[in-house]
């Protein structure tokens, strides 16, 4: 059994677990409101919304990316109000493979918690097993979450800058194949990677919207190490290759900013193509 995430069926016989805390995280990046509108619409039972956005991000500023990191004892709170404690049991789902509800798990494991688990599958999965959605808005519920931030997950835009050409620290970009290239890029001002980039999509851990067998996914990231660190286009997508990689043992770092703060330095680097 997975450690980073659960069946359908492993869920639902969860199911009214007092310690249980679901978060559904569905978002749209061309249309930021679709997600809120469709955890109103349905959702599965008991979960709270929680939007990339509005709740695990803060506005735009002129460096750290298109989604910089929320603070922290505004996330605690907000966690709290849906009745997270140290005790809770955590799963977090979208309904894109995991692509935005990573985030979320990402972000608990940089407060200190660690029992969250990312629905495998999620809404689809969810509905194609059998089980029900709920339009019902679960109440406000009383937490007590004491947070143990984990600052080395973390890389910071110099750690970045030194792994440029270092021959030691692997960075590994999340996003998809031609955006990484250069050959199309749809939500940045900028086109291509960090200089010495590898390109590992987050959606090549995935088959059908499901993760991919251990093996598979263990054969896929031979070599990668503690020292690597993950980036995307604005430290979201990374956070799915971030979850593979702890459930593989290996403990990288991410860099938050991502390719939408890189960009803001002028005397960063840029690469296009395939990695050289």
């Amino acid at each position: 059994m997975a450690r980073n995430w659960i069946s359908p069926l492993e869920l639902q016989t969860r199911l009214g677990n007092p310690h249980l805390v679901i978060f559904d995280t569905q978002f749209n990046l061309m249309n930021p409101a679709l997600g809120r509108e469709l955890y109103f619409e349905g959702h599965l039972p008991g979960a709270y919304f929680l939007d990339i956005n509005e709740d695990l991000s803060i506005p735009v500023l002129e460096h750290g990316g298109r989604h910089p990191l929320p603070e922290v004892s505004t996330l605690v709170s907000k966690l709290e109000r849906c009745g997270v404690t140290n005790a809770s049991e955590i799963v977090v789902y979208d309904d894109m493979g995991g692509m935005y509800a990573g985030r979320l798990w990402w972000l608990l494991k940089y407060l200190g918690f660690d029992n969250v688990k990312l629905l495998d599958g999620g809404l689809h999965a969810w509905l194609e097993a059998g089980f029900e959605m709920t339009a019902e808005v679960p109440e406000a519920r009383a937490g007590k979450f004491i947070p143990k931030v984990r600052p080395e997950l973390l890389a910071t835009l110099e750690e970045v800058q030194a792994a440029v050409g270092d021959g030691k620290t692997r960075l590994l970009d999340a996003r998809a194949s031609e955006r990484y290239r250069g050959d199309k890029e749809t939500v940045d001002p900028v086109a291509g990677h960090i200089p010495g980039a590898e390109n590992y999509p987050f959606t090549d851990n995935l088959e059908n919207g499901r993760f991919k067998p251990l093996e598979q996914l263990s054969k896929r990231f031979e070599g990668v190490d503690d020292r690597a660190i993950l980036y995307c286009g604005s430290g979201v997508t990374a956070a799915h290759n971030a979850l593979v990689l702890d459930e593989l043992g290996v403990q990288p770092k991410l860099y938050a900013g991502s390719w939408s703060d890189w960009i803001t330095y002028p005397q960063n680097g840029i690469e296009t193509g395939d990695k050289k």
